[in-house]
């Protein structure tokens, strides 16, 4: 499952799980409900197995601690020490995304500058339906990273 944004609200399960909750949520009057093409029933308890497998291979990888605060998209939550970050890796793969509650919570902190890294612009449309008051800048390629510069820099 994934929190998004105001609106929008992602759910995980079986194809036929889905299916029947599309239908309900149709039923029930959402504006939108759709099925996504996906490969897996992301962020959900059926991805437990996968969480395992992931955590014996970050076992393998040593980490640092962060010299800036992450925050986790489990529990909304900044954290910088290396143990901290892993065990919410591993936890990320079966848990909902609290993506709305973590970037409300750094706008109270204080953060109000964002950038998305990657192709497309998704999670800065999520941010401006969050708190249309935040910058937001994408970077995909060397133009769009010059861009990003260029303007943070003003």
């Amino acid at each position: 499952m994934n929190f998004n944004c105001p609106g929008q609200v992602v759910i995980a399960g079986t194809k036929k799980g889905v299916q029947a909750a599309i239908k309900a949520l149709k039923k029930g009057g959402a504006k939108r409900a759709l099925e996504l093409p996906v490969s897996a029933p992301f962020h959900s308890t059926l991805m437990k197995p996968a969480a395992k497998k992931l955590a014996k291979l970050l076992d393998a990888v040593k980490f640092a601690d962060a010299r800036v605060p992450v925050y986790a998209n489990v529990n909304a939550k900044p954290v910088q020490e290396a143990e901290t970050i892993k065990k919410l890796l591993v936890r990320q793969a079966a848990s909902p995304v609290q993506w709305e509650k973590s970037v409300k919570r750094m706008i109270k902190e204080g953060f109000d500058t964002f950038v998305e890294v990657g192709p497309g612009t998704v999670l800065s449309g999520f941010m401006k339906k969050i708190n249309k008051d935040v910058r937001c800048y994408n970077v995909e390629d060397v133009a769009s990273l010059e861009s990003t510069l260029n303007e943070i820099g003003k």
